[in-house]
């Protein structure tokens, strides 16, 4: 992609006081044309500002900072944001809406069900396809050598569990390793034996297995404090897989997340939502470890069909 020339209609992004003067008196025409185009960089503007935020809160090491880096960036985020919007059903619509009844006009044609979405349905369809569409795009770090060696050595039990319990591989895959550190920090029983819980499991009150008792990180209030739980301990991965895939799909709390497996951050977010951990930026990491691990799991496909 070129950062010299952003696509669209316009070719650029409201991006300043002076822009968007210009955007209220091309929306002021009352045509179709002119409030449709204005709604798309009304959106545009709202996409960039969240994907600065996701940069931010998520891909930002400090390691590579640099004010180029940063101007490069922030040329890409307006790509980005002009490339995602303007898109049906999308934020853009409800905008344009809002615009016409303003100005005492027939609203622009859509469907029904669109029709009567709320607003907070469309921003957060909206979002949800703009996050998609920026983790397709954006570029991402290549995986490591201890990244690629986990994913191949629990590929096999993780497939198994995925056609016992119809949640993917891949998720499953980068879950065990965004909490077992890509198996650099598998949590150990009292001598030093392995546990073979890759998930972070913990064993509650209904827990008849074997425990393995640790010091651990848990956020209270969004401060991180550390405290010592049991965990469940198994004789296999294997197990471990077949159990973590038994209490997302068959307890209560995680109904909903099972369901949301159409993207890793709807995934994430819905296992975060439910409480499967108490880190504030759970669903951030787990997607990310999500993307890697499928990354890996294309470039093998695709490596044994060449």
């Amino acid at each position: 992609m070129s950062y010299g020339q952003l696509p669209g209609a316009s070719g650029s992004l409201a991006a300043d006081a002076r822009s968007l003067n210009n955007l209220k008196l091309q929306a002021g025409e009352k045509t179709p044309a002119a409030i449709k185009e204005a709604a798309k960089q009304f959106e545009s503007l709202f996409m960039r500002e969240l994907i600065k935020s996701m940069r931010e809160a998520t891909m930002k090491s400090g390691l590579m900072d640099s004010p180029g880096g940063d101007l490069g960036a922030d040329l890409l985020d307006q790509q980005f944001a002009v490339q995602m919007s303007g898109q049906p059903g999308g934020l853009s619509d409800l905008i344009a809406q809002q615009l016409s009844r303003q100005m005492g006009m027939s609203e622009p044609g859509v469907g029904g069900s669109d029709k009567k979405a709320t607003v907070s349905s469309i921003s957060a369809r909206s979002q949800a396809s703009s996050v998609a569409a920026y983790a397709a795009h954006a570029p991402a770090p290549a995986a490591t050598s201890s990244q690629s060696n986990f994913v191949q050595r629990h590929t096999e039990a993780a497939a198994r569990a995925e056609k016992a319990s119809g949640i993917p591989a891949g998720y499953m895959l980068g879950q065990a390793g965004h909490e077992t550190g890509w198996g650099k920090h598998e949590i150990k029983m009292k001598g030093g034996a392995p546990s073979f819980n890759l998930f972070g499991i913990k064993a509650g009150a209904g827990w008849t297995g074997k425990v393995a008792e640790i010091t651990t990180t848990e956020f209270v209030n969004g401060a991180a404090k550390k405290t010592v739980a049991k965990f469940r301990a198994y004789d296999s991965y294997e197990d471990s897989f077949k159990d973590y895939a038994r209490l997302i799909t068959q307890t209560p709390r995680y109904a909903q997340a099972s369901q949301q497996t159409s993207s890793p951050l709807a995934f994430a977010a819905g296992l975060q939502k439910a409480g499967y951990a108490t880190d504030p930026d759970y669903a951030a990491k787990l997607s990310r470890a999500i993307n890697t691990t499928m990354r890996l799991q294309r470039g093998q496909f695709e490596s044994q069909n060449a």
